[in-house]
């Protein structure tokens, strides 16, 4: 995924075609073979594909900006910089993994997963990717605290804000770039990582160093991280000014953004099946995952009823704290259209909503999907 996860990236010409002519460099790296293509924006996973709680790296979906970066290692190295550190600091890739090192299993969401659901279930087509229910996986992510490298680069009392750029130059503003707050970027859990499901980090995914921020938008975690700056003073660029921000008649601008800038994901629930699904007529074994930023997942309920009536899922384990929970029910098809919903609830009480306002790029989809099934 995916670091850049948004809007504004056309369909690529011809539709999904991710040919490339002799010589030049491919959109991404990996099979786009088991994905759902989105030619130039990225691939999407196909959750009925999906098994286990970890997503698979070749399965793991891709987002960009531009093109996947294939780097240097031993050319590379991260710059931390701006007017809230002692002085300018650069490290390189061994001296990364001298830092003591952490695992974590997290989640990563593009901030426009499910956003073809505006137009399907609302009749308000949002801008950018239309992206489905597959702008998602889970894995395990292994690397450094962004604190113990800003801490390294003496950072002062004085920061507010930290601007993570990644070395994508083709991508806007000559590389994907995201700023967080000072408080967040010193969260212990907001890692820098260099192993994905323990493997080194594949090319299409961030190689050798990205960011992985739990529980926010895909495109704050940023991939093939070059540069970090931090300053005394808030950081606006295009992605939390024009990008990224919910446009809309229910949401307030901030700031210098045009709208509530994205950062913090949505409670989601979807079920590990084809959109639409066939089935036979039989008793059939329905999973699903979901997942909050806000804690664990302590409720999965379904519905064939249109919501009149909902009935427990039973949540399978264990669950990590960042991870998304998977989820099950037994149901007995009969034969003729179906659709059936599902709807998550999590440990602070959050739950899906029966409705979400519209925002004119398409971000945070989260209510109940009516999930179409022919049962023949």
């Amino acid at each position: 995924m995916l670091a850049a996860c948004g809007d504004e990236i056309p369909e690529w010409p011809g539709g999904a075609d991710q040919s490339v002519a002799p010589g030049e460099r491919p959109l991404v790296f990996k099979d786009s073979t088991p994905f759902i293509d989105h030619g130039g924006a990225g691939l999407e996973a196909r959750l009925e594909l999906l098994t286990g709680s970890i997503t698979r790296n070749e399965l793991f979906f891709v987002r960009n900006n531009s093109r996947s970066v294939d780097l240097d290692i031993e050319r590379w190295s991260l710059t931390i910089e701006g007017d809230a550190v002692d002085e300018a600091t650069e490290l390189r890739f061994e001296e990364i993994m001298r830092l003591p090192q952490r695992t974590m299993t997290s989640y990563l969401e593009c901030a426009g997963n499910h956003r073809v659901m505006f137009d399907l279930l609302q009749g308000r087509a949002a801008q950018g990717t239309q992206w489905g229910r597959g702008a998602i996986g889970n894995a395990e992510w292994t690397g450094v605290s962004l604190a113990d490298v800003l801490t390294l680069a003496g950072v002062q009392e004085s920061a507010v804000s930290a601007l993570l750029i990644g070395l994508d130059p083709e991508s806007p503003e000559g590389g994907f770039r995201r700023v967080m707050p000072i408080e967040k970027a010193m969260h212990p859990d907001t890692l820098l990582v260099h192993r994905m499901n323990g493997e080194p980090l594949p090319r299409d995914h961030g190689f050798p160093l990205r960011a992985i921020v739990p529980g926010w938008v895909g495109s704050s975690q940023i991939k093939w991280l070059g540069r970090i700056v931090v300053s005394a003073e808030a950081q606006w660029t295009r992605n939390n000014t024009t990008s990224y921000v919910l446009i809309g008649d229910e949401y307030q601008s901030e700031g210098e953004a045009e709208g509530q800038v994205v950062t913090v994901q949505s409670i989601k629930s979807a079920l590990s099946l084809p959109w639409p699904a066939r089935l036979s007529g039989e008793q059939h074994r329905l999973r699903g995952y979901a997942h909050s930023p806000h804690g664990e997942v302590v409720l999965v309920e379904w519905s064939d009823n249109d919501g009149a009536n909902w009935q427990r899922a039973e949540l399978e384990g264990p669950v990590e704290e960042y991870g998304w929970s998977q989820f099950r029910f037994e149901w007995a098809a009969s034969a003729g259209e179906h659709t059936i919903m599902t709807r998550a609830t999590d440990i602070a009480g959050n739950t899906q909503p029966a409705s979400v306002p519209f925002n004119e790029k398409g971000y945070l989809f989260n209510q109940p999907l009516p999930h179409p099934i022919q049962v023949t």
